[in-house]
């Protein structure tokens, strides 16, 4: 609107009004900002003003601005906020008079509304959720702006929900629902830390310690159930989980806690977490020291509830919460904050709790939004909606409720709010959380409390308050040491067995054979190598646990260890002890220990003795190594003759002499005792590069020769894993076991193949019988196992290489603590060497004549030397390359004159190749006296 607007609009009502001159006095104390005092004391001097403000509208009418408009509204004398609450709860005590001091504090300072002076209106709920509802809705039909409240988010949800229709901002600091989103109430705008960063800081602190299971005790309605859910979410990030969900009503009676508390008490997990509210917190803890549960053991954790109470409350605490962990809403030390502390004791004895610090800084917020919103524009002003105009009639009188009309665009001012309070940092993110969500995690001691760290949001647990933390570096330490209940500062286990009298169901396989391993006896009394490890293990832990063995299977039949494990999954087992190979499919349905057994699948077969005979020196190389390595020596020998024969004499003569010297030196070379001399430079490095490899091939030859002759050597035509998997014999596996699976799954070996063994007297009879009677070439099973069946069978024998890395293991369910536990004790069995004992005492037995002996070993193969020999055949090549070529230039030197006629008479190639291999087989020394003659000739 244009200025000139406002003015004639003014004029106007100058004109029109009877009564002017008050109107004019009054707008001119609104244009100069002051107040109503004032009006009464200078209405006499203002008289004298009016007549130029008069003129100055006049002349505002008769020329206008040129270039300038504005869509400036008169700024209102007051604005209207609500706030709803229940005066004489433990919250209400302290927010009345936090948002009455902010309030006054905004109207005395000009600057934050320019002179609108800021109303605010409370209405008392009463303990009442209906009047926690219904009071909203009174302001909404008196012009107010924006409401503060209710207390509760079940209120705040029906009231988010006509504000959304009215566009009336509804803003709280205690209804903390994570569940609340933007998205569905557009118009809430929660003012403090939301619930879901106080579950994470529980998750973290539980996390920390190391523990696995919580119970959640909370109040069954929308704040307990949606906070739990939230922390259950948390925990579940941290592989952590809530064990039992202890719904209480929403206003419990003490029978109503004490029933629960004695579920609880049954209960394994041993650490707590109270989500209450402040009205029947406290109870809880009252009725668990009532029930002993307050001791050593136990641990407490609540929520930010019992922080408010011992702020709010004066010391000194109750004894029943001595040893509880609480979370405070963190608000960082400053002048502000401590200057509003001393002013806060000098007006009420009521202690100051974090919630009177956030309304404090709401109310501010608010004002800061409101002077926003005016500088833009903004206008107070209200009006009835189509949908609530249909609503006319009735007693109800629903009609009265107003549309703020510039709902939106206060709202886009309220969330842009950035100033630093009494709480810190106000400012919303894009989700609408107050940026730098942060906990202060107390311990109560004594009759007071103490701090023992920080938790933030990106920070995680620090005994750094989080503004501090930012700009140092972090020790390291998570938390200071906590006095937990009991008053022992040893963190707790936080889980027992539960209380209810059963003892642990211990669940071990039932197999035919092989009694060291699990061996259920006629009276049912079940012994074995397995359970001596298991009942060593729970020896070591500092708690006793009880347990009954139950047999699983009827002793002919061996159980599949999968089906245990299953069966621990489906709850009709504890834990499941015996030959439990650790696999992946089985890792996906329970927790394993530490494995207690090293076994991993080999294949035994059948073997027979390899006994000396005269040819027993041929046995190391194979015949393709023979044939190569004598060739070579022939090669080497005939190279070396090659570079010799010109300048040395031993290699020169009749033919049979050379020939006879040439196979003389080569093999001699592998004995070292060649008597030749060579004495050109290729000689010498052929020479060279021969001996070196004959040195590796002789040492290799002595090393398996010494083997073969001095140690017992096995055969089998079956050599490992790799030979079942290329050809169709049958194979025999323990049935029951998981290597079924393993060959058809992993190793895509066809089922039809695979012949299932019950006990080591079918393995012997199947390895006797072989394929062509009906039996099998060989059995694959663990390690473990076959090494008891070969310690009284020499004819039979472990083939090839271990070929999985497996271990047995005791199954647990999933996240039961006594798995960790029982994996520390077998660590500790395993260093003070008691496994070992029981290892030895069950599994070791007497080993039979030919248990020290080796499957054949592997022959010496061309593929383990081709490298050498591809030196070697190198280095003979560019030898000869470069003898020829030197032959070459010393013929065309020595020889001009053959070589002149051998072009002048175009003579064929034969006679010069016969003529060029005439000068090579010359002695040098005669070819240097020939050529000295020619030249002495050609001088005469």
């Amino acid at each position: 609107m244009m200025l000139l607007t406002f003015c004639d609009h003014h004029l106007q009502r100058l004109l029109d009004h009877q009564g002017a001159l008050s109107y004019l006095i009054h707008l001119s104390h609104t244009l100069c900002g002051k107040s109503d005092s004032f009006q009464k004391q200078e209405e006499a001097a203002e008289t004298e003003k009016m007549k130029w403000l008069l003129l100055l509208l006049l002349l505002c009418h008769a020329v206008p601005l040129q270039g300038q408009s504005t869509n400036v509204s008169p700024r209102p004398q007051v604005v209207n906020i609500g706030s709803v609450f229940t005066f004489k709860s433990l919250i209400g005590k302290v927010i009345k008079v936090a948002m009455q001091a902010a309030v006054d504090d905004v109207n005395a300072n000009p600057t934050v509304l320019n002179n609108t002076r800021l109303n605010i209106i409370m209405h008392d709920t009463k303990f009442n959720g209906f009047m926690s509802i219904m009071e909203p809705l009174r302001f909404m039909e008196n012009k107010t702006v924006a409401i503060i409240g209710p207390q509760r988010p079940t209120s705040a949800r029906v009231v988010s929900h006509v504000a959304t229709e009215l566009k009336i901002p509804i803003l709280s600091f205690t209804a903390t629902d994570p569940t609340m989103s933007p998205r569905q109430f557009p118009f809430f705008i929660r003012t403090s830390q939301n619930d879901l960063f106080q579950m994470a800081a529980i998750a973290d602190i539980v996390h920390h310690y190391g523990w696995r299971e919580v119970i959640a005790i909370y109040g069954d309605d929308d704040y307990g159930q949606n906070g739990v859910a939230a922390l259950g979410d948390k925990l579940a990030e941290k592989r952590c989980r809530i064990s039992y969900k202890a719904a209480l009503p929403p206003e419990p009676t003490r029978e109503n806690i004490t029933n629960l508390l004695i579920k609880v008490a049954l209960s394994e997990s041993r650490i707590i977490v109270v989500h209450a509210y402040f009205i029947w917190g406290l109870e809880v803890f009252n009725v668990a020291q009532y029930l002993g549960m307050m001791s050593s053991g136990y641990v407490w954790i609540a929520t930010n509830w019992l922080s408010t109470i011992i702020d709010t409350n004066s010391p000194p605490l109750p004894n029943n919460i001595q040893g509880v962990i609480a979370l405070r809403l963190h608000t960082p030390d400053s002048v502000m904050k401590k200057s509003f502390v001393q002013r806060w004791r000098n007006v009420t004895n009521v202690g100051l709790s974090t919630y009177g610090l956030y309304a404090y800084d709401t109310v501010w917020l608010l004002a800061h939004a409101i002077d926003d919103y005016l500088q833009r524009g903004g206008n107070v002003s209200f009006s009835t909606s189509p949908i609530v105009s249909e609503l006319r009639g009735g007693n109800l009188h629903l009609d009265a409720l107003k549309v703020f009309d510039g709902g939106n665009v206060f709202l886009e001012s309220i969330l842009k709010v950035d100033r630093v309070g009494l709480t810190g940092r106000m400012k919303f993110t894009k989700d609408r959380n107050l940026v730098n969500p942060s906990f202060d995690v107390i311990n109560v001691i004594g009759t007071g409390h103490r701090t023992v760290g920080y938790w933030s949001d990106h920070l995680g647990l620090s005994v750094l308050p989080p503004e501090e933390l930012e700009n140092a570096s972090s020790s390291g330490q998570k938390l200071h040491s906590v006095v937990w209940p009991g008053q022992t500062t040893h963190t707790p286990r936080g889980w027992v067995f539960s209380n209810n009298g059963r003892h642990l169901r211990i669940g071990v396989p039932n197999r035919y054979r092989f009694e060291e391993v699990v061996s259920v006896q006629s009276n049912g009394i079940i012994t074995g190598f397995c359970v001596d490890v298991f009942v060593a293990a729970l020896s070591l832990l500092p708690y006793a646990v009880p347990y009954e063995l139950v047999a699983l299977g009827d002793g002919h039949d061996n159980p599949s260890n999968s089906e245990l494990v299953r069966l621990i999954t489906a709850g009709v087992f504890d834990a499941g002890v015996g030959d439990i190979t650790i696999i992946t499919e089985r890792t996906k349905m329970a927790d394993f220990t530490q494995p207690y057994v090293e076994s991993g699948l080999v294949v035994v077969a059948p073997v027979r003795k390899l006994g000396s005979s005269a040819m027993a020196f041929l046995r190391p190389f194979t015949p393709q190594m023979w044939l190569i390595a004598a060739s070579s020596f022939l090669i080497v020998g005939a190279v070396i003759w090659c570079l010799e024969h010109k300048h040395n004499d031993e290699f020169r003569g009749p033919p049979r002499r050379q020939v006879i010297t040439t196979f003389w030196f080569s093999f001699s070379t592998l004995f070292f005792s060649h008597r030749e001399t060579t004495v050109s430079n290729l000689g010498r490095i052929v020479l060279l590069i021969w001996l070196f490899i004959v040195l590796i091939i002789n040492s290799s030859y002595t090393a398996s020769l010494t083997s073969i002759l001095t140690v017992h050597q096995l055969s089998s035509p079956i050599k490992g894993i790799e030979t079942l998997q290329t050809n169709n014999d049958p194979i025999g596996y323990p049935q029951g076991s998981f290597v079924r699976d393993y060959l058809v799954n992993e190793l895509r070996i066809h089922e039809s193949r695979l012949v299932p063994l019950w006990s080591p007297e079918e393995y012997e009879k199947a390895l006797r019988d072989g394929p062509g009677k009906g039996g099998v070439a060989a059995i694959v099973g663990e390690r473990a196992y076959i090494e008891l069946f070969l310690s009284n069978r020499c004819e039979f024998g472990i083939v090839g290489q271990e070929f999985t890395k497996t271990g047995w293991g005791f199954a647990f369910p999933r996240n039961s603590p006594l798995a960790v536990d029982v994996s520390t004790a077998i660590l500790q069995l395993s260093e003070n060497g008691d496994l070992q004992r029981i290892r030895d005492k069950w599994l070791l037995r007497k080993a039979c004549s030919l248990q020290g002996a080796e499957i054949e070993v592997d022959r010496l193969e061309l593929k383990s030397f081709w490298g050498l020999f591809v030196v070697c055949g190198l280095a003979c090549f560019l030898a000869l390359a470069v003898y020829i070529v030197m032959m070459i230039r010393k013929f065309g030197r020595h020889c001009p004159v053959e070589a002149e006629r051998s072009i002048r008479r175009r003579s064929s190639p034969s006679a010069s190749i016969h003529s060029f291999l005439s000068f090579v087989k010359e002695k040098e020394e005669d070819v240097k006296a020939r050529s000295s003659r020619e030249r002495q000739l050609e001088d005469i």
